[in-house]
């Protein structure tokens, strides 16, 4: 597990429910693992498994934006929906402030709830068209024990957060707004049970560039107002750059590729994160490339390749890429930055790996 420096925040500033410090990760996930079972024969029974996602482990620290990057498929809304408990994990643990969550610790899933809201992706099928806005924001805080009036006055006050006229929308339905619209009601929905970490799947993916950028200075401000941490998720890198301050890398249900925004993109380490960068679209014509960034599609999750499991899509593939997994390991260049890949580990057996260091023997030999 990687350790991330504390930030300095003055005692009048801090956060009252934060229970250990700037120091302590607001979120610490550590191998997290989710198989789905894939039924099959003539009685139907289980034949084998989809590795969704396969010992997934990191932190968030308080007041940050963490993005998570990868492919179609490769684990990210899993991982999302395991943290927030919509699926059970099969295996790991998630600790929220020092708390870890479940029935057999100290924070149960609805109390953890109340600190952490997920915005979905599609805008529309995440409202019920039955209620109106007021109503669906008002929902959550009811649920949990607010009053009625105090419900819809903090419904009313977050309507106004997040842009929109309150005396306006507070009667409208879902089908009578616009997917900007509606995407930020979602987002007032999130933030109606005054969470300190919300979870972003894809929320700005179907919006229009124009109003994409406006939901994204939105969140900013947001974040900025109410202290909040957020985990973003999006398959667009150049979203994914601008709203966040670390990057994880995912593929075929494993992290690859940890760092910070500059280190990600300045100095990529893993050659899946390579590939991804090299494939965004570039307005500069000495930039672009004709050569396709991978070539092939990812391996069935139900069989994944041993050891690395790019390996297969890997220009730089070697033999002990084939038999050994990489570890995810700190870079040597960089405190912040790990990536899982046997050129990067000292002494992995790779021909591109720096070799490994000898120990230091004190005192005289006899």
């Amino acid at each position: 597990m990687m350790a991330y420096a504390a930030t300095t925040t003055p005692a009048k500033n801090r956060d009252p429910r934060d229970r250990g410090g700037e120091a302590q990760p607001l979120l610490m996930v550590k191998g997290l693992l989710k198989y789905f079972p894939v039924l099959g024969g003539v009685l139907n029974r289980k034949v084998a498994s989809v590795q969704a996602v396969d010992d997934v482990s990191f932190d968030v620290a308080k007041g940050e934006t963490l993005g998570v990057v990868g492919e179609s498929g490769c684990g990210k809304s899993t991982t999302a929906r395991l943290l927030m408990r919509l699926i059970e994990p099969d295996a790991g643990s998630v600790i929220f402030d020092g708390e870890g969550v479940g029935e057999q610790h100290g924070l149960s899933v609805r109390d953890m709830r109340r600190s952490m809201q997920m915005v979905f992706q599609d805008s529309y099928a995440s409202l019920n068209p039955r209620l109106t806005i007021e109503e669906t924001i008002a929902f959550g805080p009811k649920v949990h024990g607010v009053s009625g009036k105090e419900a819809r006055d903090r419904a009313r006050a977050l309507l106004g957060k997040v842009g929109l006229d309150p005396n306006l929308f507070v009667r409208r339905y879902p089908h009578e707004l616009s997917g900007g619209q509606r995407q930020r009601i979602n987002i007032a929905r999130a933030l109606a049970l005054e969470p300190r970490l919300v979870i972003f799947d894809e929320a700005v993916s179907a919006l229009d560039k124009s109003v994409e950028a406006q939901v994204l200075n939105l969140l900013n401000d947001l974040k900025r107002d109410m202290s909040l941490t957020y985990i973003f998720i999006s398959h667009d890198l150049n979203v994914v750059r601008y709203i966040s301050d670390r990057v994880l890398v995912m593929y075929l249900g494993k992290v690859v590729e940890t760092g910070t925004v500059e280190a990600i993109y300045g100095n990529p380490r893993h050659p899946y994160t390579r590939a991804l960068l090299s494939s965004m679209p570039s307005m500069d014509p000495g930039k672009r490339t004709t050569a396709p960034a991978l070539t092939g599609d990812p391996p069935n999750p139900i069989n994944p390749p041993s050891g690395c499991r790019f390996r297969t899509r890997c220009a730089f593939a070697e033999g002990v890429c084939a038999t050994v997994e990489p570890r995810l390991e700190i870079v040597a260049d960089a405190e912040r930055h790990a990536a899982a890949c046997h050129m990067e580990i000292a002494g992995s057996g790779h021909t591109k790996a720096i070799p490994q260091l000898a120990p230091q023997l004190s005192g005289a030999v006899a």
